[in-house]
């Protein structure tokens, strides 16, 4: 560019390098920096360099037309917006396009489903090049109705896939980033929807979950629940509100309420003929001996109802120890759980992945020198292994007892024979695919297809 261009306060523009054809922008002085409206915002290495993969939605309250970008991370910053809130932030170089004119600026990316502009033009993108006119809007031209249509019909021909939500916390997770992965690749519309952001309407004639920004979600065919287990109220809140607006929902929220319950979960097992360790269980026991004693002494586990992946469990290997613990949990006013001690298990467990009443991948995992209980996230080791028909069973029978079409069976094998330890409503995928090369986030997606009689082409 050799001479400023006069532009409005609101124009269109493209960015041809992320073939994002048109996309309304808001043209501001006062901002400092340039943001573009993305999602599923995940960083991946490409040649050795770091690059950011994003979606965006460049229409404004329109989910349908999705590009899908990819381009090198030049820098992240703490940008603060105009309320005062603090987000880091990707930044990225990219050509964009202001009628017949074009450079190269950076642009941060974030979600502005909030905002009114997919797009923000600041001052640095401006300095040499724009004189604004602030009275004046799309001083270089607008794009019609029938334009947009035609940029991006592209992204909307042939059969029209699902609409699915993920429903999580973390973006950035493994097992987060396979299931839209997963799906995208079978053709469906993937959205991560952060528990957080979401809200409810009850109303009896217009129930409604929003979104960040006022953006409604009762359009969605499907949503996956994962939910991490400080989230467990609210994540099964909102679920039972897609459930009631006729969504359907990969695991529905009474079955992961009562998945989250260690005790109602084990007695439903138990009604459902699923073999366990010998465990008791009180609130603050007097009779701390005979608690010890039924479940046939020491060395024997004890746990918290509330911990998690390994958190709140506790190897007890002398009488006196599992003492000293029940009392320690006494003074939380704890409820305890204790368990027979497997010993022969050596450190090592199974953990079978059930999808829609079948097994379709298994692991063994195995903890560390030193530690008693096998777990991935504790620094234990994954390697395939070959169950028996007796712990498919097994598995299968509880996935179904908890109403879980995905579930994390762990399994332990004792000279009783196979022992069910917990069944996990949230599952890990990174741990099981890794070890088994086995696409589980596909069969979730297809377990989904096949309730609505879905065919890929």
């Amino acid at each position: 560019m050799t001479q400023k261009v006069i532009v409005g306060s609101e124009e269109w523009c493209s960015f041809p390098d992320l073939k994002i054809p048109a996309i309304k922008v808001r043209v501001d002085s006062g901002a400092k920096t340039s943001a573009l409206h993305a999602e599923q915002i995940t960083p991946f290495e490409k040649e050795g360099e770091k690059w950011v993969r994003f979606i965006v939605n460049p229409i404004q309250n329109n989910q349908k037309s999705v590009i899908k970008c990819e381009a090198k991370i030049i820098d992240r910053r703490v940008v603060k917006s105009s309320s005062g809130y603090r987000e880091s932030r990707f930044v990225i170089k990219t050509n964009i396009s202001l009628g017949s004119f074009d450079w190269e600026i950076e642009v941060t990316l974030t979600n502005r489903d909030s905002m009114g502009f997919r797009m923000l033009l600041g001052r640095e993108a401006m300095s040499g090049k724009i004189i604004v006119d602030p009275e004046e809007r799309y001083k270089l031209g607008e794009v019609s109705n029938e334009m947009i249509k035609e940029y991006y019909q592209l992204t909307n021909h042939g059969k029209q896939g699902l609409r699915i939500g993920l429903l999580a916390s973390n973006p950035e997770l493994y097992s987060n980033k396979r299931i839209l992965e997963a799906g995208e690749l079978r053709g469906h519309e993937m959205h991560f929807l952060n528990i957080k952001h979401c809200y409810m309407k009850l109303d009896a004639t217009q129930p409604e979950i929003h979104y960040r920004g006022g953006r409604v979600l009762n359009d969605f065919d499907a949503v996956i629940p994962r939910i991490r287990p400080s989230m467990t109220y609210y994540g099964c809140a909102l679920t039972r509100h897609f459930e009631s607006l006729k969504i359907f929902s990969l695991n529905n929220s009474a079955a992961i309420t009562q998945s989250r319950d260690k005790l109602f979960s084990l007695q439903l097992l138990l009604n459902n003929g699923v073999e366990i360790p010998t465990t008791g269980f009180a609130n603050s026991p007097l009779d701390t001996n005979d608690l010890i004693n039924m479940v046939g002494g020491s060395p024997l586990i004890i746990k918290l109802l509330e911990g998690t992946q390994g958190k709140g469990v506790v190897l007890a290997e002398t009488k006196k120890a599992a003492e000293s613990v029940i009392n320690a949990f006494k003074s939380l006013n704890a409820n305890i759980l204790v368990q027979e001690f497997i010993k022969e298990a050596n450190g090592k467990d199974l953990r079978l992945f059930v999808v829609d009443g079948k097994v379709v991948a298994a692991m063994q995992r195995e903890a560390l020198p030193g530690e008693f209980r096998a777990n991935i996230h504790l620094g234990g080791t994954a390697s395939v292994v070959k169950v028996t028909a007796e712990e498919k069973r097994i598995a299968i029978r509880a996935a179904k007892a908890m109403n879980l079409k995905v579930a994390g069976v762990d399994i332990i094998r004792s000279v009783k024979g196979p022992l069910l330890l917990e069944v996990n409503s949230s599952p890990g995928l990174e741990g099981i695919e890794g070890a088994t090369g086995k696409d589980i986030a596909g069969e979730m997606i297809k377990a989904i297809e096949k309730n609505f009689k879905y065919k890929m082409d």
